[in-house]
């Protein structure tokens, strides 16, 4: 994947979302656990909700990259 490229869709009853790769690099598993427990992104999303596995194609510009909250609050803001 290159960062910004369609990596995966979230559906839901109204809608269906491309999620983008945040970062360049090669994916290294899907998580098969969600095509029968979509729920776990909702419930547990930094546990067995995760999505796809990547392996970066360089060191990640950490600066670029937000964490927990710092995304808490972009999403807070309407983004």
């Amino acid at each position: 994947l290159s960062a910004g490229d369609a990596c995966a869709v979230v559906e839901s009853v109204k809608a269906a979302s491309d999620i983008y790769a945040p970062l360049g690099g090669e994916v290294l598993a899907g998580n098969d656990s969600l095509a029968t427990q979509p729920e776990l992104v909702n419930q547990d999303p930094y546990g067995q909700g995760w999505i796809l596995r990547l392996r970066p194609d360089a060191d990640p510009d950490s600066a670029l990259l937000m964490d927990a909250a710092a995304y808490g609050e972009f999403v807070a803001a309407g983004h």
